[in-house]
């Protein structure tokens, strides 16, 4: 058995896509899943499962989101080796900052730095960006709200093609920690 996080894009934020945690909750156990647990309202879970093929988990996961409330919802879905291992490459010095500042955003498949080759990094300090792992690390100084860099990375020059969602240094912690093996 294996202890997945599901991290869902863009919902219960801004007023739209409203999805209850209990009801995801439900949702995933009725797919089979095991000591399904969530965290927050803005869609992150944890399960078990056997079958080991995350791409498949979240592709499943995106139907059934459709099919039970009429919405899209792009899901990543990443077991715990993953997120220990974005938490020990975090280029950063995480232990220094607050969690607002430092965030994590998701991808659906590795990227590399000549996809931003022709962003003006300089332009956006002291607001910076590393890639890792399927996963852009980013330092905001004053919080992904104003940030000037993150809202240019997700435009659609950069993000085309990609599957993306952000997450602030606690939750990672905190879904590493709820993935971990018991």
């Amino acid at each position: 058995m294996t202890t997945y996080a599901a991290l869902l894009r863009g919902i219960n934020v801004g007023g739209g896509r409203k999805l209850p945690m209990a009801e995801l909750r439900s949702l995933l156990e009725e797919l089979g899943h095991g000591d399904v647990r969530t965290y927050l309202q803005s869609g992150q879970a944890v399960f078990t499962t056997e079958r080991g093929d995350e791409d498949a988990l979240a592709a499943e996961l995106t139907e059934a989101l459709e099919k039970r409330f009429g919405f899209t919802c792009e899901v990543l879905v990443r077991d715990h080796a993953y997120l220990a291992g974005i938490v020990a490459a975090c280029p950063f010095p995480a232990a220094e900052l607050e969690g607002r500042q430092l965030h994590v955003t998701f991808l659906d498949r590795s990227v590399d730095d000549a996809r931003f080759a022709a962003l003006d990094r300089e332009a956006y300090l002291p607001e910076e960006f590393r890639v890792g792992d399927r996963a852009l690390y980013l330092y905001l100084p004053d919080g992904m709200g104003r940030s000037r860099l993150a809202e240019h990375l997700a435009g659609p020059r950069l993000a085309k093609g990609l599957v993306a969602t952000t997450r602030n240094w606690n939750t990672v912690l905190k879904l590493t920690e709820l993935t971990a093996p018991s």
